[in-house]
């Protein structure tokens, strides 16, 4: 028993003394709250301890203390609040599994919003599954598999939330094929930043379907999203090739892309323990049972170092779930919990071998972390159509990922990789290149007008439309 419950317990008289310390606390805070105008809805929690866990992220970068923390149990409660919040002017960021990585879930002074009590999968049809915005892929993918069905893409790590990945775009190991995940979305459920209950689809309230999908939550909080499904494959045969070099690992990658020789294509640069680099394309095909591939003729004319490969053969749920192995190695090795300095991009295929080479050969061997890696892999952007996903306008674009993992729980050193992240981007933008929206390093709204590009006049009308206010999101400082 913890020697606090310990103490708790022995305490005697003691016990209701700490009650009502504990029950003052909460009224100050409650009056701090609302001193000067109607106080917050009943259930927004004022505890100190639920305020400190909101005001950190995955990324242990940014930390920012709200005032309060709403748990809704349905879109009513959220709609409630943000009537307040607009009343108040108050901030408001909702919160999946708290998996940003730079402070974009928190709300300093303002309210988050957890939506991990809003989880139900409600409905799974032949091509479509109804799902609170709470819920997360893995559970997702569970129901969906009991029917022999699958959501066209998924994120590596299905820890994350489907609101979550909606915010941001949600890419994955089959985004050449299937676009997005919020190009498989059909219609969601929102609520506005002026308290508004609306349903979005591309025939209804377009406007706002458009705004939400990709936009940094910055029009409104999904509370349920209507998702496609496809037919599930029952296996995956996983090919894991290594290259002499990035020249030889690239010219695979552009070859089996235009190819279609796999459903899904990633790779990756990773340290080699010795402080350089090995080359690894991880490609991966579905197939039923009585219909596998065939390896031969899948790995003929490829450059790799063929007594290298590594040729997996599993199960679709078991592949899918393959990055939970990896999570918990670093949990085993404490970090987990480490500062997580990611900086994610997409280069333009026209020239991502040269930028992709000059960054490599600034970098030293530790710039990762030794559990880190440099993701990097092409994608057709023809099958991308969500207004504000951002992509270089080419017919191929190179994902081009430092998922910095540091060894140590070093805050400066944290903060040094995030300032490095600002340099890198600056250079990846100046070749052509653009982020995905989640990286570890601060950004103006200036910087926000660019990365949108064309597309800034459409999110701008609908932040006025929807969240007049800025009341939404604040931590990506778009507004």
């Amino acid at each position: 028993m913890p020697s606090d419950r310990r103490m708790f317990l022995g305490a005697g008289l003691g016990v209701t003394a700490a009650l009502a310390s504990r029950a003052s606390a909460l009224a100050a805070s409650a009056q701090a709250v609302s001193s000067d105008g109607p106080p917050p809805p009943a259930n927004v929690r004022l505890e100190p301890e639920i305020r400190a866990a909101a005001a950190h992220d995955f990324g242990r970068l940014v930390h920012q203390q709200p005032r309060g923390v709403l748990r809704p149990a349905s879109s009513a409660d959220i709609a409630s609040l943000m009537r307040w919040a607009k009343s108040r002017a108050v901030k408001v960021a909702a919160r999946g599994q708290g998996h940003s990585i730079y402070g974009r879930s928190l709300s300093a002074d303002g309210v988050v919003v957890d939506m991990s009590a809003m989880n139900a999968i409600r409905e799974i049809q032949h091509d479509r599954v109804v799902v609170d915005a709470g819920a997360v892929w893995r559970d997702l993918l569970d129901a969906t598999l009991a029917q022999g069905l699958t959501p066209p893409v998924l994120t590596n790590y299905l820890g994350l939330s489907v609101g979550g990945t909606i915010a941001v775009g949600g890419i994955g190991a089959t985004s050449s094929r299937h676009g997005m995940q919020t190009d498989n979305v059909i219609a969601l459920d929102v609520v506005t930043g002026d308290g508004n209950e609306l349903s979005c689809s591309a025939n209804s309230n377009a406007d706002l379907f458009d705004g939400v999908r990709a936009g940094l939550g910055q029009c409104g909080i999904v509370t349920r999203a209507t998702l496609r499904l496809v037919r599930a494959p029952e296996r995956i045969r996983r090919f894991q090739l290594f290259y002499r070099d990035l020249p030889s690992l690239t010219a695979d990658q552009r070859r089996v892309l235009t190819e279609g020789r796999f459903d899904q294509l990633q790779g990756a640069i990773l340290p080699d323990g010795s402080g350089g680099w090995r080359y690894q394309l991880d490609g991966a095909i579905p197939y039923s049972s009585g219909s596998a591939p065939d390896d031969k003729a899948v790995l003929s004319g490829l450059s790799d170092e063929r007594g290298a490969a590594v040729i997996a053969d599993l199960s679709y749920r078991e592949d899918a779930l393959a990055f939970g192995k990896f999570e918990n190695l670093l949990r085993s090795k404490g970090l987990w919990s480490n500062p997580q300095p990611w900086l994610l991009t997409f280069l333009r295929g026209s020239n991502a071998e040269r930028v992709a080479g000059d960054i490599l050969a600034g970098l030293k061997g530790d710039a990762v972390g030794p559990f880190g890696r440099i993701t990097l892999y092409p994608l057709l952007t023809k099958v991308f159509h969500t207004p504000l996903v951002r992509l270089p306008e080419e017919d191929v674009a190179f994902v081009f990922n430092l998922i910095r993992i540091p060894a140590s729980n070093d805050a400066a050193a944290a903060q040094r990789m995030v300032a490095a992240n600002r340099t890198l981007y600056d250079r990846i933008r100046e070749a052509g290149g653009v982020q995905y929206p989640v990286g570890a390093f601060a950004i103006s709204p200036g910087d926000w007008e660019v990365h949108f590009g064309s597309s800034w006049p459409q999110l701008r009308e609908a932040k006025r439309r929807y969240d007049p206010q800025h009341l939404l999101a604040p931590g990506y400082n778009v507004f």
